[in-house]
């Protein structure tokens, strides 16, 4: 394991390549992005004079879906070492933390379970596609190669509602903005139980007059309460931004995350019965080991008032590498290699307006992008403490290519119609290679030039000024999962397209309390199945319906009670095996739920308390065998300091009642293996504000 001071020169000489990248791209065409909503004039609305990312038209508070949003302030009083944490603050979500170093957990999302470690949620950080199309699973993401205090906009969108982004986002889309331009200088400090350190800063700040800088940086290491979980990482992000003319801003960003992680794999039930922070005696050396650089130039032309011409050009390398030891019998375990060497190149263009009609705002966004993304791949298999004795199951190369166009519409036809329209068309193109001799057998060959337009449609009406209801119907779709996309013999299987309806109010009383609920139905047909070795076709069906709530109330200045929760019920409609028709969906939890109560008796001083619940759901597709549920207490103290450097003391106790719990589990050769939860921990930290 590389020490933190490796890691440290590992992120600095990638950061210096990165930037050295992004200097080269600065004559290339980028992007920004600008929102507006009731006219340029409201109060505290987004005009076409805030630069954003990709010209997302309309933002969370006013769509006509569900979407939520957390900003700088809420992110920063969590004050979270991983970006992942911040999905509990989102109703219906949940994270089946794998337990395993350097490796994505699971995001449930609209009764899907396979976001973050599979292709169930889209996430783009500052317009920059996360999902990798070729990984372990396609459209797994990282959220460790983000900064949480850099960022100054998460917003889950939930369903297929945006048509900004194509694929991936069947379950709903993770859109992160970070930090740009503005005045402020903070730091975060905290050290915590497993030998946890963590540091966090973020400084921006005017060079001159018309240059602006932005940075962060993050590293972080602990031990693990588990033998063998010992890890570290280290992210460094910047952002340059100059106004070339009056009507012209150029913005040039890089980033880069190293990472070194081992991992003490999974138990199999009875050993976590029997000792929770065990290790199983067959686990080898696993762990995980990766790099991660990203470029961007982005270009912003204001046309004039009503009418900016955005445009943009990034690249990403990345190498990610893992070893997993897991039972392939009854009896026996094997060690496995998966290594990936990953690039992508993107640019696109977009017109973001805004028209008067009928004396009402009119606000739109016209663009196309291109992205082009390759992926190398070696899968090695029987390893003996990381070194390969068996020829590669696979040695491949594949190529993933997507040409999209976009358009949304925000038309306030009335307070009670405020209408949006949207729609995304995507051609993708690509294939896959061998690159050597391989001892397995998957597809690989052409792509077969599938093609998807989605829809979308929402309806907001302001019903009375503390009472709004919302309507939208979206669809979304997934192409075929793996290598079964490049199906030898050009097959022609279709997207499974998944078409998602909702209805939902809010209500605010007075700042007093907020209170929203929505209700969800989606369905997805095309799935595909496997007829005979090497042959595939579209058939299956599936049902996903639920409701998601949040409450916020503030009975008095000194208490406030927020509290979420949401369900989700899946049904299988159609399947090649009958006997699966009417059974729900594995890996995803019926519901989960949270309470959170602040209490701040004292101007300086404040008192929290959550609990974290996390229910059921079934291991397998016949639903025979099901993971247990859990709930979590955590409780909280801070102290604000004046001065001239303001700070912020806190103290958090996770898991208070030292509950052993299980925040995931899996069939693996039919073993029931478990991926054993943190016990009671203890984290301590500073926050300094320094302007």
């Amino acid at each position: 394991m590389p020490s933190a001071l490796r890691v440290v020169r590992a992120v600095r000489r990638v950061l210096c390549r990165g930037a050295a990248l992004a200097v080269a791209c600065a004559a290339a065409p980028a992007l920004a992005q600008s929102t507006t909503a009731d006219g340029p004039d409201a109060p505290g609305v987004p005009t076409l004079d805030e630069v954003v990312v990709k010209g997302q038209l309309l933002r969370a508070a006013d769509a006509p879906y569900t979407a939520v949003t957390l900003e700088t302030v809420d992110v920063r009083e969590l004050a979270v070492s991983q970006v992942d944490q911040l999905f509990a603050q989102v109703p219906g979500m949940a994270v089946r933390d794998l337990q395993l170093g350097g490796v994505a957990n699971s995001i449930v999302i609209r009764g899907f379970g396979g976001g973050g470690h599979g292709g169930d949620l889209g996430a783009v950080l500052d317009g920059i596609p996360l999902n990798e199309a070729m990984s372990h699973a396609d459209g797994y993401f990282d959220l460790n190669v983000l900064v949480p205090l850099e960022i100054a906009g998460f917003t889950v969108y939930k369903g297929a509602v945006s048509p900004l982004y194509g694929n991936f986002n069947r379950g709903g889309l993770l859109a992160i903005e970070t930090r740009k331009g503005g005045e402020y200088a903070e730091l975060d400090v905290a050290a915590g139980s497993f030998g946890l350190l963590d540091l966090q800063g973020a400084w921006g700040g005017a060079l001159t007059e018309r240059q602006r800088v932005n940075l962060a940086g993050h590293l972080h290491r602990g031990d693990g309460f588990r033998r063998n979980s010992r890890g570290e990482r280290g992210t460094l992000a910047g952002r340059w931004t100059i106004d070339v003319a009056p009507q012209v801003e150029v913005a040039v960003s890089a980033r880069w995350h190293a990472a070194d992680h081992d991992s003490a794999a999974y138990l199999l039930r009875s050993q976590f019965l029997a000792d929770p922070r065990g290790i199983d005696p067959r686990v080898q050396n696993d762990g995980a080991d990766k790099r991660f650089a990203t470029a961007r130039t982005d270009l912003n032309y204001t046309v004039n008032d009503d009418l900016k011409l955005l445009s943009w050009v990034y690249g990403t390398r990345q190498q990610f590498t893992r070893w997993f030891s897991r039972p392939v019998s009854a009896s026996a375990w094997a060690q496995r290699e998966e290594t990936y060497h990953r690039s992508v190149n993107g640019l696109g263009a977009s017109l973001n307006g805004r028209l008067a009609v009928a004396g009402a705002t009119w606000n739109y966004v016209v663009g196309l992008e291109t992205i082009r993304e390759s992926t190398e791949y070696q899968f090695h298999d029987g390893l003996r403490d990381r070194t390969r004795v068996n020829p590669a199951l696979a040695n491949r190369d594949t190529r993933l290519d997507d040409v999209a166009a976009f358009a949304e519409l925000e038309a306030p036809l009335h307070p009670l119609a405020q209408l949006t329209l949207g729609l995304r068309a995507d051609r993708f193109d690509g294939g896959c290679r061998r690159l050597g001799p391989e001892a397995g057998s998957d597809p690989c060959g052409p792509l077969n030039d599938p093609r998807h337009v989605s829809p979308k449609v929402g309806l907001r009406s302001a019903v009375a000024p503390w009472l709004t209801l919302r309507a939208s119907w979206a669809e979304g779709f997934a192409l075929p999962n793996g290598f079964v996309k490049y199906s030898v013999g050009g097959q022609p299987l279709d997207e499974t397209v998944f078409r998602q309806t909702e209805v939902g109010a809010t209500l605010s009383l007075g700042g007093t309390v907020d209170f929203d609920l929505a209700a969800w139905r989606i369905e997805s047909d095309g799935e595909v199945r496997t007829v005979s070795p090497g042959v595939f076709e579209n058939f299956g069906a599936t049902r996903r319906q639920g409701l998601d709530a949040s409450l916020r109330w503030r009975p008095f200045d000194a208490l406030t009670l927020t509290t979420s929760w949401g369900v989700a019920r899946t049904e299988i409609l159609n399947n090649a095996n009958a006997a699966l028709v009417g059974r729900r969906v594995a890996g995803v939890p019926a519901g989960a739920a949270s309470v959170d109560v602040e209490y701040a008796p004292l101007p300086a001083w404040s008192f929290t308390a959550g609990w974290r619940y996390v229910g059921r759901y079934d291991l397998d597709a016949a639903n025979s065998q099901t993971a247990e549920s859990y709930a979590l207490l955590g409780l909280g103290l801070a102290y604000l300091g004046e001065g001239r450097w303001p700070y912020r003391a806190y103290l958090r106790i996770e898991n208070a009642g030292d509950e052993p719990h299980a925040t995931n589990e899996l069939l693996l050769a039919g073993q029931r293996a478990v991926a054993p939860g943190a016990p009671r921990s203890v984290r301590a930290g500073l926050q300094f504000g320094f302007r």
